[in-house]
C-alpha cells in the first residue's frame, strides 16, 4: 500500500525514525543497518512495507530495496515475525543474510538473537530455492553494489529479455565502461542483445 516515504527527517534513533511529509509525521521502524545507511541530510526517502494486525499498523523503513525484499521474505516464514527479521537485519546485512540462507549456513542464521536451531533450519528450507532464484547467486557479478547496472537490468527484464543473457551483456559493458550511467549501459546493451 505504501511503498515509500520521502520527506523531512525529523527524528533518528537506532531503531525507528520520524519522517514528516506534508506536515505529517510517520513513524517508521528500521534495523542497525538501515540506521548506518542514512545521512545527517534534512531529506531522507525510506522505502517501506506496511504491517497491518487486529491491534496495530506498523511501518517500517528499509534504505534500499534489497533490505525490504530480505525482509518480506524473512516474514513469510513460520516462526519469523517482524521484530526477530528485523533483529535479523540488525545483527547481519541483507548481503550476509541472503549469502547464509543460499550456501546453508545454519550457525550464520542461528547466531540471531531469537533463533532457534529449527527455525534457522526452516529459514533456509523454506528460502533457499527462493533466494538463488530471485538473486542468481550461482552466478556471481562482475561489480557488486552498482546500482546503475541493476537499474539497467531491471529495465532490460521489463523489455522482455531473459535475466542471465542481459546480465552477461551488462557484465561485459561495465568491464569496458564502469562508470557508465544507466541509459548508456541500456544502449549498449540493446545493441548486443
Amino acid at each position: 500500500m505504501i511503498t515509500h516515504i520521502q520527506g523531512k527527517l525529523t527524528e533518528k534513533n537506532p531503531t525507528h525514525v520520524v519522517i514528516e511529509c506534508n506536515g505529517v509525521g510517520y513513524m517508521l521502524n528500521i534495523s542497525l543497518h538501515t540506521f548506518s545507511q542514512i545521512p545527517n541530510q534534512e531529506h531522507l526517502k525510506l522505502f517501506t512495507h506496511l504491517q497491518v494486525k487486529e491491534d496495530s499498523h506498523t511501518l517500517y523503513g528499509f534504505s534500499s530495496l534489497a533490505e525490504r525484499e530480505i525482509f518480506r521474505l524473512l516474514i513469510s516464514v513460520s516462526g519469523i515475525g517482524s521484530s526477530i527479521a528485523r533483529t535479523m537485519l540488525s545483527s547481519l546485512t541483507p548481503k550476509q543474510v541472503r549469502e547464509g540462507i543460499a550456501t546453508g549456513d545454519v550457525a550464520l542464521i542461528q547466531s540471531i538473537k531469537g533463533i532457534g536451531a529449527k527455525t534457522a533450519q526452516r529459514v533456509i528450507i523454506d528460502l533457499k530455492d527462493k533466494i538463488l532464484k530471485i538473486y542468481d547467486i550461482d552466478e556471481v557479478s562482475v561489480s557488486k553494489g552498482n546500482t546503475n547496472k541493476d537499474e539497467a537490468l531491471s529495465a532490460l527484464e521489463v523489455l522482455g529479455f531473459v535475466k542471465k543473457q542481459a546480465e552477461r551483456v551488462v557484465d561485459k559493458i561495465m568491464v569496458s565502461q564502469p562508470d557508465a550511467d544507466v541509459e548508456t549501459i541500456i544502449k549498449q546493451a540493446l545493441k548486443n542483445l
